[in-house]
């Protein structure tokens, strides 16, 4: 008898496990759900989207479920999981369309429901107007909501990744800006000295940035209106909400599946969880920190289609690993882009690690050459050993390759010493003769 295996979410993890496990093997079946009307698409492409700098949304979608059926895989769209039960191996579901719901049974199952926009009970929260950004149905309602609206002053809550993308988005159609954020700087998860460049480029964009506002309310009367933070007032006719991400592990938690301390559902190195024949992987699971060798939840896609192919290849009979992540991120701020890999210099510290940390400022290129900018590299590494933790760039150019760099020393286990031999391309319109990454690890060779 064929092997059944259910995907459950279709998007980076999901897709990406349901095609290597076809790959793996021609004659499995293979069936996904999706609680949205899309699949395989590229999220991280929503806010170019808003900001029109990618004229349509289906420039980023990957692929259609008419697309999979190619490969013999059929994917529902609008159709929710609502029960696994993994003694019978069933599943009840629901066609989000026609509210029918009915059994499917499953050999294999793979859970890969993704992560939720977190929403605290803030009142007035679900006025129109406010929005989160995790799917192409919330891309074209901010996108109709604009062209429709035409908001002339938003309000954009959390300085997070999202947050910062979306206030150039929403700057670009000309609507004034400001950005509240309940902790002391944009960007919690990189040290204040370099978030506070990133800082800087807001003010320079004309970005009213409020720290240590917290939201209060939202209030208005059928459409939002104003933002209540820190018993300040802040007029709104569009709201992006983007306090952060968790994982969408309720099915999973009612399933037996073990969540880890993260939240987030355990796997080992085969994307495998406690549950027999169950495997997860994306923005749901966790993933090891390669450098701290503990688990960790960073919800990226980077990490959802590896975790996805290791998964699809392993509930098709293979035996791949995902050995883990270094947290390797960059984004693009107005004309900033800042990046970071591995332990900042607080996480590292909250590790109990006994570290110290250079920051150097260099040249993007040779100091002759026009439009040449500063980069600003901050390393965080072990006393005594040199062992590199981690690094943090910010500038306005030449920021995003150069973190790469630090992420494949990290998975290398490098220190500073290794870091400083590193022979780096030099020409004057990329690089100056001495690459900021070098100047950094010079300093810290010191």
């Amino acid at each position: 008898m064929t092997d059944r295996l259910i995907v459950i979410g279709g998007v980076a993890a999901g897709m990406s496990a349901a095609a290597k496990a076809r790959r793996t093997r021609k004659d499995m079946e293979i069936v996904v759900y999706e609680q949205t009307g899309y699949i395989s698409y590229g999220s991280c492409g929503f806010p170019y989207v808003i900001k029109g700098e990618i004229p349509r949304i289906q420039d980023v979608i990957v692929r259609t479920p008419q697309d999979f059926i190619k490969q013999n895989i059929f994917a529902h769209v609008r159709h929710q999981v609502l029960e696994i039960d993994p003694q019978q191996h069933t599943l009840q579901v629901r066609n989000l369309e026609t509210g029918a719901e009915f059994t499917d049974h499953w050999d294999r199952l793979i859970l890969s429901t993704g992560g939720s926009a977190t929403r605290p009970p803030i009142p007035g929260l679900d006025l129109p107007g406010i929005f989160t950004l995790r799917n192409v149905e919330d891309t074209i309602a901010i996108h109709d909501w604009i062209a429709r609206q035409r908001p002339q002053r938003g309000v954009i809550v959390g300085g997070g990744y999202i947050g910062l993308e979306m206030a150039e988005a929403l700057a670009a159609h000309g609507i004034q800006l400001t950005l509240v954020e309940m902790l002391p700087q944009v960007m919690g998860n990189m040290d204040a000295d370099m978030a506070a460049h990133v800082q800087e480029e807001l003010v320079r964009q004309h970005v009213d940035l409020r720290l240590e506002h917290g939201v209060e309310a939202f209030v208005g009367n059928g459409r939002v209106r104003e933002v209540v933070a820190a018993g300040q007032h802040f007029p709104a006719d569009i709201v992006i909400f983007s306090v952060g991400v968790k994982p969408a592990a309720t099915l999973a938690r009612a399933a037996g599946i073990a969540l880890g301390p993260t939240g987030a559902v355990a796997v080992d190195d085969h994307q495998r969880t406690n549950v027999e024949q169950i495997w997860a992987a994306g923005d749901v699971a966790e993933a090891l920190d390669l450098v701290t060798g503990k688990p960790t939840y960073v919800p990226l896609g980077t990490t959802a289609n590896k975790q996805g192919r290791v998964a699809g290849e392993n509930a098709a009979g293979g035996d791949a690993a995902f050995k883990g992540i270094v947290s390797t991120a960059v984004v693009k701020v107005f004309d900033c882009e800042a990046a970071r890999t591995g332990l900042s210099e607080r996480h590292a510290r909250a590790e109990g690690l006994d570290i110290e940390t250079v920051t150097a400022t260099a040249n993007s290129r040779a100091h002759y050459m026009p439009d040449h900018q500063s980069l600003h590299v901050k390393l965080v590494f072990e006393r005594g050993s040199q062992r590199l933790l981690g690094a943090q760039m910010v500038g306005g150019e030449g920021v995003a390759k150069r973190i790469d760099v630090i992420a494949a020393a990290l998975h290398a286990h490098w220190t500073t010493y290794d870091l400083a031999e590193l022979d780096l391309s030099y020409a004057p319109p990329f690089a100056p003769v001495w690459d900021p990454i070098l100047v950094a690890a010079n300093l810290a060779n010191r």
